[in-house]
């Protein structure tokens, strides 16, 4: 016990993506989900480059996140390109926007749903700053996590 203690404190303190991503693989050869599951919160929360608390932050943990689930599930290296595309045209707040008022929701929603994974969800970032967003994009984003079963005000305040 007093090993897997000290292994979540390093994982809570590492900053070196390659570190976390041996602890990650190690964890899921042992089945151990606790250790497997700091690993991955702590490499999504230190990729972004933007400042930590922003939405933009958010945004890019959930990317970084989203590719690091379907690289895994795809045992090759994913990347979001038409995602990371848009977001040089028009910004994260404009794709989240575009996210949370769709009529349809995305397949990254559908797909971070199944994953048990809400709190990733564009519409979960909306939710969270919601003071950068119109008032009607968060009640589309509200709507939409409702409409999926989603228990808003469980939802984490920070994510990671």
């Amino acid at each position: 016990m007093a090993d897997e203690t000290k292994l979540l404190e390093l994982i809570a303190v590492c900053d070196d993506p390659r570190k976390l991503r041996v602890w990650i693989e190690n964890a899921r050869k042992e089945r151990r989900a606790d250790i497997e599951a700091a690993a991955f919160r702590r490499l999504v929360a230190n990729l972004p480059k933007e400042k930590p608390g922003t939405v933009e932050h958010d945004f890019w943990r959930t990317i970084h996140a989203f590719e690091h689930v379907l690289s895994e599930e795809r045992g090759k290296t994913t990347r979001l390109a038409r995602t990371r595309q848009k977001v040089a045209r028009v910004g994260e707040i404009a794709t989240l926007t575009d996210w949370a008022t769709s009529t349809k929701s995305t397949d990254g929603f559908d797909m971070l749903l199944e994953r048990k994974m809400p709190e990733l969800t564009g519409e979960a970032i909306v939710l969270r700053h919601a003071e950068r967003f119109d008032t009607a994009v968060v009640e589309a984003a509200r709507r939409r996590l409702e409409g999926a079963g989603i228990d808003v005000a469980s939802l984490p305040a920070s994510v990671f």
